[in-house]
């Protein structure tokens, strides 16, 4: 019924009413789960005679009432298995530890995981696009402000790691080798060889005292190619090959264990693909110290469903025993701007608020929904996006709870 109706049936119920001392009601059964009654003021002590009337049918089934007492069960619950610890270790002496989780993330009823999350932050070995600029790597205005003002480091990549760390506070650096794919052609930034990203990898260390993450171009054959050259030069450390499937692990895995370097092992949405070849790893030698696996990392709003169930199955299978599945978890969530909702330009998109405070958001719940699950690093772009991230973590694994300001990201300014 509308408003109007609603008022006229009270109206005429009210009419109805008048002068009405009692309610019979016959036919009805009235299930009640408590009943309060309000005595009076003025009565002076027991229960109203129309009161103790009333109760006079229900107490035969009152006195039948059994009570008990009983204790609330600690839901905390114990897991027979541990996700292995990773170490990425610089020869300066900083290392940085991740996974070694007894519990689920945040479970601090359950016990308290020894790493949070940690962040790497993207570095290119591509200048990135302007307007005076054609290249293969084309990124946001809202990352491009940061990156290019007051001055442009993307034409350096130790510059460009420099300031990520320095600035932005990355706990990683990841150093994305694409230009060495030989399929992007050289007056976009394509055809660099081994050598030049060895030797680039050799000017970031220079410039940085964090760990890296070697990544490659994704392409199968240069790959391999472009680890060897890179884990020779790095020998002293222990750094992360990124990545290798199924139909690169016979050429990568070996480059690992000669160099003694961390390996991502990636598949597409997949557990069973995961676990196959996270156990032709292991099978190759490889211990589960130094194993990183990434299920794929669908961004906000485009499947992120999908690989938030994924990471949560791998992690709770490693938890209750399956050994080739106790390895700690890597996301892509700069995955997450090429999502329209966070590069779509204000004039086209008003109504989804302002670009820049959007896209970092879109980067950030991409991050933070996975680290629910798992998450042990989150690979990531915008520096705000990293800041913001890393304050939930601290607030959510700190002994000792702090005030956290979570509009602090959004004022940034650009340095």
């Amino acid at each position: 019924m509308d408003d109007e109706m609603v008022s006229d049936f009270q109206k005429k119920l009210d009419k109805l009413m008048t002068n009405v001392s009692e309610i019979v009601l016959k036919g009805v059964t009235v299930e009640v789960g408590e009943l309060e009654f309000t005595v009076p003021a003025g009565v002076g002590g027991g229960v109203p005679p129309q009161v103790a009337q009333m109760m006079r049918p229900l107490m035969p089934a009152l006195q039948q009432i059994a009570w008990k007492q009983v204790k609330l069960a600690n839901p905390a619950e114990t897991y027979p298995g541990q996700i292995a610890e990773v170490s990425f270790i610089r020869s300066n002496g900083k290392t940085i530890k991740i996974g070694g989780e007894k519990v689920p993330p945040y479970y601090r009823f359950e016990g308290d995981n020894p790493n949070p999350p940690v962040v790497t932050a993207d570095v290119f070995d591509i200048p990135v696009n302007t307007k005076n600029r054609e290249t293969f790597l084309r990124l946001s205005k809202p990352v491009k402000d940061h990156l290019l003002k007051p001055d442009d480091v993307t034409g350096d990549m130790a510059a460009w790691a420099k300031k990520t760390v320095e600035v932005f506070g990355a706990d990683m650096i990841t150093c994305r080798f694409i230009g060495t794919d030989p399929t992007i052609p050289e007056k976009l930034g394509g055809k660099k060889g081994p050598k030049w990203a060895a030797k680039n990898l050799e000017e970031i260390m220079q410039a940085v005292d964090v760990p890296i993450v070697i990544g490659g171009s994704g392409n199968h054959e240069m790959d391999p190619k472009v680890f060897e050259a890179c884990a020779e030069v790095a020998e002293a450390e222990r750094f992360m090959l990124s990545s290798l499937e199924l139909s690169t692990v016979e050429k990568i895995v070996p480059i690992a264990k000669k160099y003694d370097h961390n390996i991502l092992a990636w598949t597409q949405l997949e557990l069973n693909d995961q676990k196959k070849l996270n156990q032709t790893v292991l099978e190759m030698g490889l211990e589960k110290d130094h194993i990183v696996i990434d299920p794929t990392c669908a961004t906000l709003g485009y499947g992120l469903e999908y690989s938030f169930s994924i990471y949560e199955r791998i992690r709770l299978a490693g938890l209750k025993g399956e050994e080739a599945l106790q390895c700690p978890l890597s996301g892509g969530t700069t995955n997450a701007w090429g999502a329209r909702e966070a590069f779509s330009p204000d004039k086209k998109r008003p109504e989804w608020g302002p670009r820049v405070y959007r896209g970092p958001l879109w980067e950030i719940m991409t991050a933070y929904v996975l680290s629910m699950c798992g998450l042990d690093i989150a690979m990531m772009l915008h520096p705000g996006a990293q800041m913001g991230f890393k304050s939930i973590v601290k607030a959510l694994t700190s002994k000792k709870a702090e005030t956290v300001n979570p509009l602090d990201w959004i004022t940034m300014e650009v340095p």
